[in-house]
């Protein structure tokens, strides 16, 4: 009896474990979408909970606290987008420059990057919130570096070729910056084209 108990046990588990797993992801899903949409002053929990079709209480069961559920929304979104640029070259293909610096700078100029954006300026006013959107963006940036540098073919062994890399990404940056307020479309291709050749000066 014991042992069919045990069984039992395990196969009602396991729907319980994908349910918990996929209201996580709802919540992570419906966190991003309002800061994005709302900033951080309209993101509550309650309002996040009620796009994700889950009560209050479930979503505290998994993220006690506000800060940590926008911290991780924020991070989930960004593994996701590292996932999706891999995918984009699979490893064993090549890509021409441009293409790949069109890539990077796109990861600033969808949703994520104007929710991580209203991450930080609350991070700026919040003592609670700040280690923790500290800690997070030092490690996606050190993800999204590690990235370029492979999809680049570059070499930081040779002299400036980091700062080179990382120059990129600050101007992908200060792209998506500009795309907030208006559609920088054109513009942000041409840079995007004199970058890839700028790019294939240096690298080589």
């Amino acid at each position: 009896m014991g042992a069919v108990s045990t069984v039992g046990d395990r196969v009602e588990r396991t729907p319980k474990q994908d349910r918990s797993r996929a209201t996580r992801q709802r919540l992570l899903e419906a966190a991003v979408a309002c800061l994005a949409e709302h900033g951080w002053a309209g993101s509550t929990v309650s309002v996040v909970a009620e796009r994700a079709g889950v009560s209050r209480g479930a979503a505290q069961h998994h993220f006690p606290t506000r800060e940590d559920l926008f911290t991780a929304a924020v991070e989930y979104v960004a593994e996701e987008r590292s996932t999706a640029l891999r995918a984009l070259f699979p490893q064993g293909t090549t890509a021409d420059r441009r293409t790949v610096v069109a890539a990077l700078v796109d990861l600033y100029t969808g949703p994520l990057f104007r929710a991580a954006l209203h991450l930080w300026v609350a991070a700026s006013n919040e003592d609670q919130l700040r280690p923790n959107v500290t800690e997070l963006e030092a490690r996606v940036g050190r993800e999204t570096h590690r990235i370029a540098v492979e999809l680049l073919g570059a070499d930081e062994s040779m002299p400036g070729v980091r700062e080179t890399v990382q120059g990129l990404l600050d101007m992908a940056r200060g792209l998506g910056l500009a795309n907030l307020l208006t559609d920088d479309a054109g513009r942000r291709e041409r840079v995007v084209a004199q970058w890839a050749v700028l790019l294939d000066d240096a690298l080589g």
